[in-house]
């Protein structure tokens, strides 16, 4: 029996629980941690963030700037996104495919940063690009609500009436307006865009599916003109197959065939919605399994309270 999609009530209850998971916790600890250490060591950040000129030969900033908050309202924005909705993707992906998403995520955004800095100061020759610190955790936090956009899509905020796949296209929007009006928020920009790319091509062409065993997610559902209203579409479509062809190019289409996947590197007509479905169902299945462990562990907390005060009685 299939399971069904998350209602709205098991949204809501789950949103505002508050069982964070111990692997998003400890991350926190680490977001807060190295806050901490740029606040009382200044010259860490020389060290710890992406200054594009510094890079080479300090390469593990590619890796230590991701984890590495320069404000008070940046940590505090990370730890909220990480705990909420680290939550809802681990029991989904697994601790080991979390993880392995934020590390990844985290390192190609810097990658393409670093990239984009040393093109920008070839083009411009302007050495700001070079020696600019950036850093910060709101790559993985862009890439975390892509995610969510592909598990559980059709979910509605409360209050907002928004559903959660628009997420990602509101917070980039929100950050390209926010561009215009402060200096600050134009560091960040970068980063929240190619967290949110190479999370999506991670996601769609990448991921290894524990139950089919196979590489990304070619539904209709997750193609990246669904990050766009669908006036924009017949646009984005042309252009964003000419990047298909780019990232499938190479690829084994062969054990994909065998399997009933792909045909050629197109998804083969009915297997879109079969995978999208099963995605939903493994979603589902872990937000009602979380409510259900959520509320016996308030049932046992209940209970031994009331047995408390019986003996004290």
């Amino acid at each position: 029996m299939s399971t069904p999609p998350p209602s709205q009530s098991q949204g809501t209850r789950l949103l505002g629980a508050s069982g964070f998971t111990r692997l998003c916790k400890g991350l926190s600890v680490v977001l807060i941690a190295l806050h901490i250490v740029v606040h009382l060591f200044p010259s860490a950040i020389t060290y710890l963030a992406l200054i594009p000129a510094r890079t080479i030969p300090f390469a593990w900033n590619l890796v230590t700037a991701g984890y590495l908050e320069q404000s008070v309202y940046g940590v505090v924005i990370s730890t909220i996104g990480l705990l909420f909705i680290g939550k809802l993707l681990e029991p989904v992906w697994g601790p080991r495919e979390f993880i392995k998403f934020i590390f990844l995520v985290n390192f190609l955004t810097s990658l393409c940063i670093f990239i984009t800095a040393i093109a920008l100061y070839y083009t411009t020759r302007l050495e700001h690009y070079l020696y600019i610190p950036l850093s910060g955790f709101h790559g993985v936090i862009s890439g975390f609500l892509v995610g969510i956009k592909q598990i559980i899509p059709d979910l509605e905020l409360p209050f907002l009436k928004i559903k959660v796949k628009w997420l990602p296209s509101i917070a980039l929007l929100c950050s390209i307006a926010t561009s215009f009006w402060t200096l600050e928020a134009t560091s960040y920009l970068p980063t929240v865009i190619f967290g949110t790319y190479m999370s999506w091509i991670y996601l769609r062409y990448w991921q290894r599916n524990p139950e089919t065993k196979l590489k990304g997610d070619p539904s209709e559902d997750f193609a990246f003109s669904t990050f766009f209203p669908d006036v924009f579409r017949p646009v984005i479509d042309p252009i964003a197959s000419i990047f298909h062809r780019m990232l499938c190019w190479g690829r084994s289409d062969a054990s994909n065939d065998a399997q009933g996947y792909t045909l050629g590197g197109e998804p083969l007509p009915g297997s879109d919605p079969i995978e999208a479905s099963r995605r939903r169902e493994r979603g589902a299945r872990a937000l009602e399994e979380r409510l259900t462990a959520e509320r016996l562990a308030g049932a046992r907390s209940a209970g031994v309270l009331q047995t408390d005060a019986i003996e004290n009685v």
